[in-house]
């Protein structure tokens, strides 16, 4: 749902949340403070903090989505199973679908897809998150690992804290890099002015590194294969965007809209292209190396093939390039 208010002479001064309680009270202040944080109240059109004091004749708006379900259900929805035992489970997540429930998100998710497939999940995830030892941003595709009971969770997340698991993407940028590979090492943090984004200018920000390699350059794009040496929320897109090189779709970090190549304006992709092609780890039960790869999505092969054609080149080299992730 969503509400518009106009700031009367007589609030002039009060607090961002105090303010909206007094005209939401069907909303506690602690639920207005929880939707101010994830972004979902803007005043004047641009993302504010609970502590802003409101000034009169501004304009505030706010999103009220509907809470997640207190338990994720199962729902009957197809999901690909790239590799599976009685420890866990690595599946291939499709663009556009969250892991699991959220704001704004209730149903349709990983999580509920999971449930009706597998029936149980490692609970040490919590009752909305069942087995979910790591997460994928709803735009991005891939290999997503999944523990079906609460030691192989342990085990896992253990892997992940200690860094010992290896996760590669693959993604399409804009602009040609100057180097053949390299690393990022920009702490992360929240962006405050947005919070729906996060950011490489805060100091404060957690570490973070991302090691590239170009796959194939092109003209005015460049194909890369990422590997993560941390976890942070959206780190190669943030990473990829402080170089002024974001992921091609992504326009919450400053991809354009429309895509051009050659002379020819591209379709839209409606994604970011970024896909988590491969991730290897220690089984949390035996002695042996798992490695799971997730071929590149059909999607993702026809924007290249559109690419290819505007720019005119062979198309072969992509293929190339791309030996063993399709």
């Amino acid at each position: 749902m969503h509400h518009r208010f106009v700031v009367a002479a007589e609030d002039a001064g009060l607090r961002l949340d105090l303010y909206l309680a007094a005209r939401l009270p069907e909303l506690s202040r602690t639920r207005i403070q929880e939707l101010i944080d994830q972004g979902l109240v803007r005043v004047n059109d641009a993302a504010a903090k609970r502590s802003h004091r409101v000034a009169s004749g501004e304009g505030v708006e706010i999103e009220t989505p509907p809470r997640p379900p207190l338990e994720a259900a199962p729902e009957d929805i197809p999901i690909e199973i790239l590799y599976q035992d009685e420890d866990l489970v690595v599946v291939n997540k499709p663009a556009g679908m969250a892991v699991h429930a959220g704001a704004g998100t209730s149903s349709g998710t990983l999580v509920n897809a999971l449930l009706h497939r597998l029936k149980k999940l490692s609970s040490a995830g919590g009752l909305l998150r069942p087995g979910i030892v790591h997460r994928l941003d709803r735009g991005t595709s891939g290999a997503l690992v999944v523990a079906r009971h609460d030691a192989a969770h342990r085990e896992l997340a253990e892997q992940f804290r200690a860094r010992r698991v290896e996760k590669t993407y693959i993604a399409l940028v804009h602009g040609n890099l100057k180097h053949d590979a390299g690393t990022i090492g920009l702490p992360i943090a929240r962006d405050l002015r947005r919070r729906t984004r996060m950011t490489a200018r805060r100091p404060e920000g957690r570490e973070a590194r991302t090691d590239w390699r170009v796959l194939a350059p092109l003209d005015g794009f460049t194909l890369v294969e990422v590997k993560l040496r941390t976890g942070r929320t959206h780190q190669i897109r943030v990473h990829f965007s402080a170089l002024r090189h974001p992921v091609v779709g992504d326009t919450l970090y400053g991809a354009p809209r429309q895509v051009c190549a050659g002379r020819e304006t591209l379709p839209p992709l409606g994604r970011n292209f970024l896909h988590a092609a491969r991730i290897g780890f220690q089984h949390p039960r035996r002695a042996e190396r798992i490695e799971v790869c997730a071929p590149l999505p059909q999607d993702l092969r026809d924007y290249l093939r559109h690419l290819e054609a505007a720019l005119g080149s062979g198309a072969g080299a992509i293929d190339a390039a791309l030996a063993g992730y399709l």
